[in-house]
């Protein structure tokens, strides 16, 4: 085994203590939770006798140390219980909601970096000019509107004035059936058949939610982008470089920008990370069945599984995205290689 597979093996066993405490806290918090979920399950019209059998089902009625050695040996076991709100195993509801939220998420991301790299790079090669302050003001309404604001005004413009958009209604028209499902994106599925009129249509009902959250995500990745720019471009190698005569192409992407790609990518994880688990809001507005509203409604009715089943997948994303930073550093710069510390 290679050194730098050896430093990723190090690295990925390194996140098991922070997977177990975890699940130690949102098992701990979930309890902490008001409300009975027995109650909730059994029903308004139950009465004592029937809450009370409904916990013992449940196995709520066990120590908590039995209940969370219970709950560990399960999920070890690819168990992460069965939702009182859908009735289904945890883990096929992740399954199924998962896709769609990662879908609008990379959709976001994909619009908000084409814009976002490209406007932070000239902002900061023109300081000063309409680039700069078309940034600024971007960057300030990004931050400052939203998200559901932002979704609601577009729903209005775009599907109730204009009549462009289709109806904000889920990640697919009534019209249309979804594609078989081998990834659970419905646009990779889609090609995957060949059915085009499907994709298109995905595409179109992915817009608006993909705008939205775009238009949030925009913000720190062009500020980030500008800021790093604006460093490298006052750097000492860089004016060795234009000393040496390489031509303003070479020096502004084959220097400054490699070198502001860190803090850019850091910045990235980040955003990811923070919008994979809080799109909640755009998920509301256009009824998209994602990982957010699931968890949302997990949380009003007391869901412990659900719950703690939402908090374990967020947890162990976070940690491959994490992973995924690492390895780009490499590749983006050689000086930063994996060790064995």
């Amino acid at each position: 085994m290679s050194s730098q597979a050896k430093a990723i093996s190090l690295r990925i066993a390194q996140t098991i203590p922070v997977l177990l405490g975890v699940v130690i806290i949102s098992f701990v918090l979930t309890r902490a939770l008001p409300g009975d979920p027995a109650a909730y399950f059994a029903g308004v019209m139950a009465d004592a006798n029937s809450i009370e059998a409904t916990r013992e089902a449940l196995g709520l009625d066990k120590p908590m140390i039995q209940q969370f050695f219970l709950y560990v040996g399960d999920m070890l076991q690819g168990d992460l219980g069965r939702s009182i709100s859908t009735g289904r195993p945890v883990a096929t509801d992740l399954a199924e909601r998962l896709p769609a939220s990662l879908e609008l998420t990379l959709t976001a991301l994909v619009l908000s970096c084409l814009i976002a790299v490209p406007l932070g790079i000239w902002a900061a090669v023109r300081q000063g000019s309409w680039v700069d302050h078309l940034c600024r003001v971007l960057v300030t309404a990004g931050v400052s509107l939203p998200t559901f604001f932002t979704g609601v005004l577009l729903i209005y413009v775009f599907y109730y004035l204009l009549g462009w958009a289709p109806s904000p209604l889920g990640r697919l028209d009534f019209l249309y059936l979804s594609p078989p499902r081998v990834t659970g994106f419905y646009l990779i599925d889609s090609l995957l058949a060949r059915d085009m009129e499907v994709f298109f249509a995905s595409l179109r009902q992915l817009a608006l939610p993909g705008i939205t959250l775009g238009l949030f995500t925009l913000a720190p990745i062009a500020r980030m982008t500008r800021a790093a720019m604006l460093t490298a471009l006052s750097s000492d190698y860089l004016r060795t470089a234009r000393a040496a005569g390489l031509g303003p192409r070479k020096v502004l992407y084959g220097y400054a920008f490699r070198n502001a790609l860190l803090p850019v990518v850091t910045t990235l994880g980040m955003v990811f990370s923070f919008v994979l688990g809080a799109n909640v809001l755009v998920e509301k507005v256009f009824a998209w069945p994602g990982i957010g509203s699931y968890a949302v409604e997990a949380l009003v009715a007391s869901d412990y599984a659900a719950v703690q089943g939402f908090v374990l997948a967020m947890a162990l994303l976070f940690v491959f995205l994490n992973l995924l930073i690492d390895l780009s550093y490499a590749l983006i710069d050689p000086r930063i290689g994996f060790t064995e510390k």
